[in-house]
């Protein structure tokens, strides 16, 4: 059994954020849950997760994740936060223990380090930096065997020469750990109780501590604050997307792409500058998508090209459509093969079929449109009348002529034509013209206002 031990009950002052630290976002998520999903394919484990600071929501955020909440009324360390979850561990198993502001860490930098784990050593990760500033060093003896871990303000002129530090990540035998955690103590300026303790006292029993590296650095960088926030940000999305690169997916600068959540890309796909891709969405085969578009939560068919500067949430569109620039739709909305949005077109809670278009200026909601429609712009579904929505239906092979209101509800059966600038409340038959204007007046006796010449002071 591996009970998994995730300390994530830190205020993060520095975020100067309302929120508990590590529910702020790295790639969209919450770091926690970044810990959270690495850690879920461990087998025979058990999740804890620590709160303190902000306990309500994290207990709300994650509910449901089936993970083991447990409380640390008092922030007192690292040990000490360990320490309250010591009741609910088995007494036998491996505890690994972990950061929920140390978001990148992998599913396979955790297997190696519980592989190294035995009834005579526990296991730590820890890391080479360029720079080890801040951080505790590693100490070893001329075999190579860690000896202790010193601090970087107690640390002496050949220490800090050191490159190798600690990452805090361990696993220890819960036998182990029942028996070091109480003999932890707290004589330090702090007050607090340091889960670095445990080595001292492992290799004072004779025992041996294991060490491994992760794959990257990167992976055992903490957030603190929001510029380190921000550079993990960017090395999460670089690695993003050099996945989706090394995929086939042609993205025209690595550096301006942001994917936070699951992106799915056919054969050859394209994706211009400043995209952004949030929740999961889906790219079927050669979809081309233009500059600063925003796409949350959506299908995306073959063969279908989104321009520039659209946003599209929680809709499904399917294959040969062309959509933008600056088109909206919103949740709800499906379009089926070969439909054409155009510029400054918004869609909400509607399905159009095949081959229709509303080109340019319009606002569809509520509505279900046929095939082969042409909606001229500027047309309005006006599907709201204060209190409730109604629906618009419009048949097969219908014209709306530029600047229609369609009152809702009402139906506009198939092959029937709206004349501009008509305010359409009643249903129209098929094949039927509908127009609805007021009669045209010319004045010859008009004058034309005239600007009043203004006296002089």
């Amino acid at each position: 059994m591996i009970d998994v031990i995730i300390l994530a009950a830190g205020k993060g002052t520095r975020m100067k954020s309302p929120l508990p630290k590590v529910l702020n976002t790295i790639g969209g998520k919450p770091m926690v849950e970044h810990v959270i999903d690495s850690t879920k394919s461990i087998d025979n484990s058990r999740i804890h997760v620590i709160v303190g600071h902000g306990a309500a929501h994290l207990e709300e955020r994650l509910a449901g994740q089936g993970v083991n909440i447990i409380h640390q009324e008092e922030q007192l360390g690292t040990g000490h936060a360990v320490q309250t979850a010591l009741p609910q561990l088995q007494p036998w198993g491996v505890s690994l223990i972990l950061y929920g502001d140390v978001p990148l860490i992998s599913s396979n930098t955790l297997k190696q380090l519980i592989k190294l784990v035995d009834e005579n050593s526990l296991a730590l990760l820890t890391v080479h930096m360029d720079d080890p500033t801040g951080y505790g060093r590693i100490v070893r003896d001329r075999d190579d065997n860690v000896v202790a871990i010193v601090e970087h303000k107690d640390a002496n002129a050949g220490q800090l020469a050191i490159h190798e530090i600690n990452t805090g990540i361990m696993a220890v035998n819960n036998e182990d750990l029942n028996r070091y955690l109480p003999k932890l103590e707290n004589n330090n300026v702090q007050g607090e109780f340091y889960l670095t303790d445990l080595i001292a006292m492992s290799v004072a029993e004779g025992k041996s501590v294991r060490t491994t590296e992760p794959d990257s650095p990167e992976e055992v960088l903490g957030v603190n604050n929001r510029n380190q926030q921000a550079e993990l940000e960017r090395y999460y999305q670089f690695v993003k997307a050099n996945q989706l690169l090394d995929s086939g997916t042609h993205i025209f600068d690595p550096n301006r792409i942001d994917v936070r959540g699951e992106l799915i890309c056919g054969a050859d796909v394209s994706i211009d500058v400043n995209c952004v891709f949030i929740g999961k969405v889906s790219l079927g085969n050669n979809v081309k998508i233009e500059p600063n578009c925003v796409i949350e939560n959506c299908e995306i068919g073959d063969n279908t090209v989104i321009k520039a500067f659209s946003h599209l949430v929680d809709s499904k569109v399917e294959t040969g459509c062309d959509v933008g620039p600056y088109a909206r739709l919103r949740p709800g909305t499906e379009l089926a093969a070969n439909v054409k949005i155009g510029n400054f077109v918004e869609v909400k809670k509607s399905t159009i079929a095949e081959g229709s278009k509303v080109n340019h200026l319009s606002y569809v909601g509520d509505a279900e449109i046929g095939t082969g429609v042409n909606i001229g712009a500027g047309t309005i579904t006006c599907n709201y009348d204060g209190v409730n929505k109604h629906k618009t239906t419009i048949g097969d092979d219908v014209f709306i002529g530029s600047n229609t209101a369609l009152v809702a509800p009402v139906t506009i059966n198939d092959q029937a034509t709206i004349g501009a600038g008509s305010t359409i409340t009643k249903d129209v038959p098929e094949d039927n013209l509908a127009v609805t204007r007021s009669d045209q007046v010319h004045r010859s006796d008009w004058q034309r206002p005239v600007k009043q010449k203004k006296e002089p002071k």
